[in-house]
């Protein structure tokens, strides 16, 4: 399990983590930092059936040490299910803005990490007839403003777990997707954190580039990312009880939609023209009081 490439130190993975092994699973859990706060209490609070691992999903070698310990770990019951939940961010705002070194880490964590830890699991779940329990996002399956990076990672996630779902029925292994609301998991409410990513992004934008958006746009944006985040969820529930359906039921659901109103979004996303959607998402993303320099200079010529 995974989460913002910390593993089960915080979020889902470690609210997952906690439940399974308190519904009696042996459960496996990836950390990034096995002394982090995170995985120390998860410890603390967990029985004896539950195994901590370190794990980063960006190095080959960590992927491969975590798998030959799960394959010990598990070599006379079998593993039963794998439960990815990377989700990386590090900039929210415009796409041209986001810096190359952002989309290529997103796609590091939520994508190739996701994909190779899957790929080395493959093996053990097919003898087991197992299960693949992945976390995506609403923001893989529509083109939310300010979210390129991430989206298009979670997009790639998204479609190659779809891909697994069609090739390992002969198999026997079941494949979901998780599509999950707005919560607070990660660096949400890390100040410092996302302080630093906007101080990286201004000393990796090109000086006309920051010149044609302002600064001040740039700014305004970043503190609508966190007034955005304020109303996220911190009730985890709907995102546990599907990953427990996911594991559990005879007949898993192909995708789960984990979140208040969350069947709204898709609703209005996928099957209504695109003058109102594009008007929805606007009304949830765009709503900045400042525009870009550039514009507010030729909407003062005009």
């Amino acid at each position: 399990m995974t989460d913002e490439n910390s593993g089960c130190d915080s979020g889902f993975g470690n609210a997952a983590a906690h439940k399974m092994d308190q519904m009696g699973f042996s459960v496996i859990a990836s950390v990034l930092d096995p002394q982090s706060p995170g995985a120390k209490d998860l410890q603390k609070r967990c029985s004896d059936r539950l195994t901590i691992i370190q794990m980063d999903l960006t190095k080959p070698e960590d992927i491969k040490r975590a798998s030959q310990i799960i394959r010990e770990k598990t070599e006379e019951v079998g593993l039963w299910a794998l439960v990815n939940n990377a989700g990386y961010c590090a900039h929210f705002g415009d796409a041209e803005l986001c810096l190359m070194s952002t989309y290529r880490n997103c796609m590091e964590v939520n994508f190739f990490g996701t994909l190779a830890i899957t790929k080395a699991l493959l093996p053990m779940l097919r003898s087991s007839k197992g299960r693949i329990v992945t976390i995506s996002s609403p923001a893989g399956d529509h083109s939310f403003p300010f979210l390129a990076a991430y989206g298009s990672s979670k997009a790639a996630l998204s479609r190659v777990m779809d891909t697994f779902r069609h090739e390992l029925l002969p198999w026997g292994v079941n494949v979901s997707v998780i599509q999950p609301g707005s919560y607070r998991t990660g660096a949400l409410d890390n100040t410092a954190y996302w302080e630093n990513q906007h101080k990286k992004l201004l000393a990796g934008l090109p000086s006309e580039l920051l010149l044609e958006y302002g600064e001040e746009y740039i700014c305004e944006t970043q503190n609508k990312f966190f007034s955005y985040g304020s109303t996220a969820s911190s009730d985890f529930s709907p995102v546990l009880d599907s990953i427990t359906d996911a594991v559990l039921s005879e007949n898993p659901k192909v995708i789960y939609y984990a979140g208040k109103n969350t069947w709204l979004l898709y609703f209005i996303g996928l099957y209504l023209p695109h003058s109102i959607s594009d008007n929805f998402f606007k009304g949830i993303f765009l709503r900045n009081r400042c525009v870009p320099r550039a514009l507010q200079k030729q909407k003062n010529n005009e």
